[in-house]
């Protein structure tokens, strides 16, 4: 545990935050998701573990420490349903709300067809499986800038 910490964020999940770059994507996704072989396809080669975390606060955990790309128009992609991508499982219009709080306004997610979020995800730098059982909770999450003062 750390002092101001969301107790979510595990040790290994610290570190592909705080290692990602500017503009480097994070695979977040549910317990149903082909995690471990997309992960091994990452540039981290990580996967990392949320067990018994519904995703929509694994999203919250992780936002409270990084910001989404402010230069790009879709920093965060969900995948679509297959049957009918018009529709929004209640797993996405969750992560929504956490993104839409995290930015202090509505920052509309795109959505990805099935394979090409497989496709896009193995170029994320890690994955985060959360242990949500529900379906279409696949999200990836793309880092923004996060300024500061120069160094002593």
């Amino acid at each position: 545990m750390l002092k101001g910490i969301d107790p979510a964020l595990s040790p290994d999940l610290l570190w592909v935050l705080a290692a990602m770059g500017h503009g480097d994507d994070l695979a977040v996704v549910d317990a149903n998701h082909p995690a471990e072989a997309i992960a091994r396809a990452t540039t981290s080669g990580r996967l990392i573990s949320l067990p018994g975390l519904a995703i929509d606060r694994a999203v919250r955990a992780i936002l409270s420490l990084m910001p989404l790309d402010a230069y790009v128009d879709d920093p965060a992609r969900r995948m679509l349903v297959v049957e009918d991508p018009a529709i929004v499982p209640a797993t996405q219009a969750e992560v929504q709300a956490e993104i839409d709080r995290a930015g202090g306004r509505p920052r509309p997610m795109a959505g990805l067809e099935r394979f090409a979020f497989y496709s896009a995800a193995r170029q994320a730098f890690a994955v985060v499986q959360a242990g949500d059982p529900r379906p279409y909770g696949c999200f990836l999450l793309r880092k923004g800038v996060i300024a500061g003062e120069k160094p002593r």
